[in-house]
């Protein structure tokens, strides 16, 4: 199947996902946002350009998915046994601003998205960032701290909404504050900050979180050096890496433990957790990139095989509010 008729097969699937999650279990009764609140607190913080709400510059590239043998210990999802898998795997700049610099601040944390394209066709979807933790617990909260960024522009008044937010959420504060800066795509780490349900063929289960690992080790540079850099500066760099070699990633996934935060993304799990690795990522050419491409391919939190279930609240929320973003963007 060629990358167009996949990406055409994406956008279907994400409309039976929005229409499943219609009538799936209510989202906890305390949540009062709705997914639309949630994509328009997007829009009022990044403005609209009729393209994703949230990390709008990106770029698309294929390659292979290869299980490791612990995998279908932990789950018996069908791309995490035996067969190899195609992918394809999409970087990111975070913010809704589809030209926004690589070397601007806001950029970060960055993208990674990525969709297995198992042998009959089926697809299922990891969508992560590159920090360990997200900035609020829920997603009331997230929409404040939206609607915060979007009242504190520079001609607010100080205290702005923003300094207001975060003297009141120091998670949100070191979210936004200690964020590293990649000299690649390529050369850091990304989290997928919500927990699963992993369920093996004997019926046994874990709560997991998914984690990214460079093959290519950790590089960081400063703001210092990040302001020398052009706009594009990651864009370029990740298409000259790719045509020198492949680009390499291990899949793992945390295993929480007794007392670890299931239903709260802001707190990350201990390093000293364990790691079962999944697989590994080889990413080997671009795609043609075209804005119709970027546009139509989808990614969904909520596109998840038999063996995974949702075990966040903030899960439902977000694998609802995602098929309404794909349809601005049409």
């Amino acid at each position: 199947m060629n990358v167009k008729k996949i990406i055409n097969l994406s956008i279907m699937t994400a409309s039976i996902i929005a229409g499943s999650y219609l009538h799936a279990n209510a989202q906890d009764s305390t949540q009062k946002s709705s997914p639309g609140d949630l994509v328009n607190a997007l829009h009022s913080a990044f403005g609209k350009h009729e393209a994703r709400a949230v990390h709008a510059k990106g770029i698309i590239f294929e390659g292979t998915f290869v299980p490791n043998k612990d995998a279908a210990k932990i789950t018996k999802a069908a791309h995490l046994q035996s067969q190899s898998s195609k992918v394809l795997l999409r970087f990111s700049d975070f913010t809704g601003i589809p030209n926004i610099p690589d070397n601007n601040p806001a950029a970060n944390p960055r993208g990674l998205g990525i969709k297995f394209i198992m042998p009959d066709n089926t697809t299922t979807d990891i969508i992560s960032h590159s920090f360990n933790g997200f900035p609020t617990a829920t997603s009331d909260e997230f929409r404040e701290l939206l609607m915060a960024i979007a009242g504190s522009g520079p001609d607010a008044a100080k205290p702005t909404a923003l300094d207001k937010f975060l003297a009141t959420h120091p998670i949100a504060k070191t979210f936004l504050t200690t964020q590293h800066i990649t000299s690649s795509f390529a050369t850091i780490n990304y989290y997928g900050v919500n927990s699963f349900k992993f369920t093996n063929k004997k019926g046994a289960s874990h709560f997991i979180r998914y984690q990214f690992i460079t093959e290519a080790g950790e590089k960081y540079i400063t703001p210092e050096e990040s302001e020398k850099e052009n706009a594009d500066y990651l864009f370029a760099e990740i298409k000259k890496r790719i045509a020198q070699g492949p680009v390499k990633f291990k899949l793992y996934a945390q295993v929480a433990e007794d007392g670890d935060k299931i239903e709260d993304p802001s707190i990350a799990w201990p390093d000293s957790r364990t790691r079962v690795l999944l697989g590994e990522i080889m990413l080997t050419k671009l795609t043609d990139n075209t804005t119709e491409e970027d546009k139509k391919f989808v990614l969904n939190p909520g596109n998840i095989p038999g063996g995974i279930e949702m075990a966040d609240p903030m899960l439902e929320l977000r694998a609802k509010a995602y098929p309404i973003s794909v349809k601005e963007r049409q």
